[in-house]
Parts: structure tokens; C-alpha cells; sequence
């Protein structure tokens, strides 16, 4: 059986692991809105391939 110590250590823990997971969270979040260069890039050569491929499709109509 659980006492009284457990239990409150228990709720302590919870709390902290909770607190933990919001402010983890949240630094997810913003770390998403900016874009670093290698993104940047990324972003660049995706679209560069999808022009390119475009291309080639009217290209062959």
C-alpha cells in the first residue's frame, strides 16, 4: 500500500515531468518558426526540382 510520502512524492514528479514536457513543448514550437540556411537551401533545391520536372512534363507533351 501506498502512504502518504509516496503519494506526495508521486504528485511532485508528476508535476515536474509535466512542467518539463510543456516547456519542452513550447521550445519545439518556436524552434520550428525559424528557418536556418541549410533549410533555406533545402527549400531551394525542392523547388528547383519540381520546376525542373514541370519542365520536362510540358517539355514532352
Amino acid at each position: 500500500m501506498l502512504n502518504n510520502t509516496d503519494s506526495n512524492s508521486f504528485r511532485i514528479l508528476a508535476k515536474i515531468l509535466l512542467m518539463t514536457f510543456a516547456l519542452s513543448s513550447v521550445g519545439f514550437i518556436t524552434a520550428c518558426d525559424n528557418q536556418g540556411p541549410a533549410e533555406e537551401a533545402g527549400e531551394a533545391i525542392d523547388e528547383s526540382v519540381e520546376e525542373a520536372g514541370d519542365a520536362i512534363e510540358d517539355a514532352t507533351d
